[in-house]
């Protein structure tokens, strides 16, 4: 019999250490990328992507990550992450991190001290670490994902899933937003 997958994941916690807080008092915007670059290394754990994965010749690169930075969190602060697979293909992966404050499940909304203080969407390659290309996922670990995939289907995708900066006009009088110009474009 197998184990229930969880839907989202929840891996990994830490809290929030000294070296980790900057000038403002609180955790620093690279400690956000690092913290979710440790949830993501025990979702690799998890789906098998290990150090004997990867000395065998395969690993997972990230090609693009979003931060969203929502509240502060202070010396010393309890984090629990949850990571839910959006989707996947072939070679690619696309995650969704979420970073909560507390040390009480991020699921249950009303204990105190929960609430989401960040989160990150990932996009990553399956790599062939000798020639360094894109190579599709072996049977073994593609079906590993399709399992989480069928446990994360009944998960709701939230809407800031997909979004992106929208740029700002360079008007320093405050005027309405408008797109700046772009490289290559007409008069630029």
């Amino acid at each position: 019999m197998t184990m229930p997958i969880p839907a989202p994941l929840e891996l990994f916690t830490t809290a929030v250490a000294a070296e980790w807080v900057d000038y403002n008092d609180h955790l620093s915007e690279w400690a956000y990328l690092l913290i979710f670059g440790d949830n993501a290394d025990a979702f690799f754990r998890y789906i098998g992507v290990d150090d004997a994965y990867r000395a065998a010749g395969h690993s997972l690169y990230t090609v693009e990550t979003h931060l969203r930075h929502l509240r502060e969190c202070k010396l010393g602060q309890p984090l629990r992450l949850t990571v839910q697979l959006l989707g996947h293909d072939a070679k690619r992966l696309h995650l969704l991190h979420e970073m909560f404050a507390g040390a009480s499940s991020p699921r249950d909304s009303t204990a105190p001290g929960v609430g989401c203080v960040a989160t990150a969407e990932q996009m990553l390659l399956h790599v062939g670490t000798a020639t360094g290309r894109v190579v599709p996922f072996g049977a073994e670990l593609a079906g590993r994902l399709r399992a989480i995939a069928d446990a994360h289907e009944r998960l709701l995708v939230p809407d800031y899933v997909g979004r992106t900066i929208r740029p700002l006009s360079a008007d320093p009088g405050g005027g309405p937003l408008g797109a700046p110009r772009r490289e290559g474009a007409a008069g630029a």
